[in-house]
């Protein structure tokens, strides 16, 4: 096997600023799931945001963690909603979403809702206050259960648990999702998006018993 190699940047962390730094690491750490979460302001506006730092960090209680900063030093909405409620939706987007999720990343005063902007359909969740979208495959209702801040720039990482899924019909099989039906979307560096593109199945690598 002929692997790559003879890298020759260096790049200095504490040579960069906080700007160039998220460049670089957008760009390198890819593709990323997106959180597409729904929120409630204190006035009961529906907001809707995407956010690409997003994984799950527990199946028992199952728990999701994103990621959020802030611009100009003010926390974004999502944040504050959910730190101040400690309810929301995130859900997983489709393929068919993907301009609906990009114009939901524009930045509109708190009291906008970014549902009625975009013409996004809403849907009374079961356990908590903020709706879900009716539109995506699947949705998770959350509910607050932790928030650390890190670094300089203070990223706040928001774990919630999830009270309810909402899965599209057809998704889930023998207990686990297609991925190729759910036809989820990915973020990059910049303004770019990516769907799964070639999906590459190994045999599973049998465990040797330790002895």
């Amino acid at each position: 096997m002929n692997l790559p190699t003879g890298l020759t940047m260096q790049i200095r962390p504490e040579e960069l600023g906080a700007e160039e730094a998220y460049k670089l690491l957008t760009g390198m750490v890819v593709p990323r799931p997106i959180a597409w979460i729904t929120t409630l302001s204190a006035t009961g506006s529906v907001n809707v945001a995407p956010f690409s730092a997003f994984t799950f960090v527990s199946p028992k209680p199952p728990m999701v963690a994103v990621s959020i900063g802030h611009k100009a030093g003010v926390y974004k909405d999502t944040a504050q909603n959910i730190l101040r409620s400690e309810e929301y939706v995130v859900h997983i987007a489709d393929q068919p979403l993907i301009e609906a999720v990009h114009g939901s990343a524009v930045e509109y005063p708190p009291d906008v809702s970014e549902a009625e902007v975009l013409g996004l359909e809403t849907i009374a969740s079961e356990k908590v206050a903020p709706p879900r979208l009716a539109a995506p495959p699947v949705a998770m209702e959350c509910r607050f259960r932790s928030c650390i801040e890190f670094g300089e720039t203070r990223s706040r990482l928001i774990v919630g648990e999830v009270l309810m899924f909402h899965v599209r019909d057809g998704l889930a099989r023998n207990g686990k999702i297609d991925t190729l039906e759910l036809n989820p979307i990915c973020r990059l560096g910049g303004p770019n998006y990516a769907t799964l593109g070639e999906v590459v199945t190994l045999t599973a690598i049998a465990q040797t018993p330790k002895s």
